[in-house]
């Protein structure tokens, strides 16, 4: 276990987890003073503090110089072309299709007459035989003998565990995905997590952007490495919480679950997560990309965007074994990642950039196509 901490106030910390991460620390106890060292005592005492300020100003004065750096890029004021186009290459990035307009590539897949998804055409031609399904030229529809969500649901799935066995399928979950258009509307049916792009379903999730605000204003953001054993995006950075949105609970529900699960945030922490609006993108998955474990069709995703400000004190502990190291950034560095690199999580840039948004990073001011960027944050269907 290694464990790296630097002073509060804009220093970064960092925190790599081990199989035996402590949850406490116990405070060693200072030894007392002999009479006659008192006055040896007091001189180091005072020469002590005079060392701890130099160094708090020393640590003001790089947080300075890292503003600077980030307003000439693009974060704070003074953002130029190259931060704009920074941006906005994430919104390309994470939206490279528009079902509506791929009849060539995608074919719908419905469900009792609705539309639930888009399905790729090879995939389609995979499920004839399967009794779950009818195939057409027009499309996949699922067996319209299949009557109610509950008769849908027990059907396809047996149907789907079958695919996943003969290998058609990855990354099975054990999580069901209700099968809508919209969030509040009743689920078609309900079908397994990792089935979701290969039928282009509608899928909803939360992402927390947990951050902390020190005495002298400046804000700083946990941000986390994913575990190397992770089906989707090993090894990249990502949020201090983040998961896909189960069918039985809701979104800040949903939230308090996975800070526990992810970060160990006590229920009470955790139930300060404000509700910050939504990012969603519509992203065609091919064989050669990289991000999603091997899964291929379409990604119809829809985040609900979360802030959650912890104490300076709180120390995150991952209990899921999905997280290698937790790290305390401060914002600038976060967004210069964004600008400069290709380590975040995709579709996690799009909510940093709304973060950088709302928090006044990024301006009408200073980022020629604001409007253009917000928009573009919403790029999918937000129902």
């Amino acid at each position: 276990r290694e464990r790296q901490l630097g002073r509060s106030g804009g220093a970064e910390r960092r925190i790599t987890m081990g199989p035996k991460m402590r949850t406490s620390f116990t405070r060693r106890k200072r030894p007392r003073a002999r009479a006659h060292d008192t006055g040896k005592s007091a001189r180091v005492c005072n020469e002590a503090k005079a060392a701890k300020r130099a160094a708090e100003a020393r640590d003001r004065e790089e947080r300075s110089k890292g503003v600077q750096a980030g307003r000439s890029t693009g974060v704070g004021a003074g953002v130029g072309e190259k931060g704009a186009s920074g941006w906005r290459r994430w919104i390309a990035a994470c939206n490279n299709t528009d079902a509506s307009g791929r009849s060539d590539e995608l074919v719908p897949f419905r469900v009792g007459g609705r539309l639930g998804g888009w399905v790729r055409p090879d995939f389609a031609r995979s499920l004839r035989g399967y009794e779950a399904f009818e195939v057409t030229d027009e499309g996949v529809r699922v067996c319209e003998s299949l009557r109610t969500a509950h008769e849908r649901t027990e059907e396809v799935g047996r149907t789907l565990a079958s695919m996943r066995d003969e290998g058609l399928i990855v990354g099975w979950r054990d999580e069901l995905y209700p099968v809508v258009e919209s969030f509040d509307e009743e689920p078609y049916l309900l079908m397994e997590r990792a089935c979701a792009p290969y039928f282009g379903l509608k899928a909803y999730g939360v992402h927390v952007c947990a951050y902390v605000v020190g005495e002298d204003g400046t804000k700083r953001m946990w941000v986390a490495r994913r575990s190397e054993t992770k089906q989707t995006s090993p090894g990249k950075l990502d949020h201090l919480v983040a998961g896909g949105q189960p069918f039985d609970l809701t979104p800040l529900e949903n939230v308090i679950k996975e800070c526990e699960e992810e970060a160990g945030i006590p229920k009470h922490l955790a139930e300060r997560a404000r509700p910050a609006g939504a990012v969603s993108y519509e992203y065609l998955v091919t064989e050669s990309d990289v991000h999603w474990g091997g899964a291929t069709g379409l990604k119809r995703d829809c985040l609900f965007v979360y802030d959650l400000q912890l104490p300076e004190s709180f120390v995150p502990e991952n209990k899921d074994g999905e997280v290698q190291e937790f790290m305390l950034w401060p914002v600038e560095r976060v967004a210069e990642t964004v600008l400069n690199t290709e380590d975040f999580k995709l579709n996690c840039n799009l909510v940093i950039i709304d973060f950088l948004v709302r928090h006044g990073y990024i301006t009408p001011e200073n980022c020629d196509g604001y409007l253009e960027l917000v928009s573009g944050l919403r790029s999918g269907d937000l129902r």
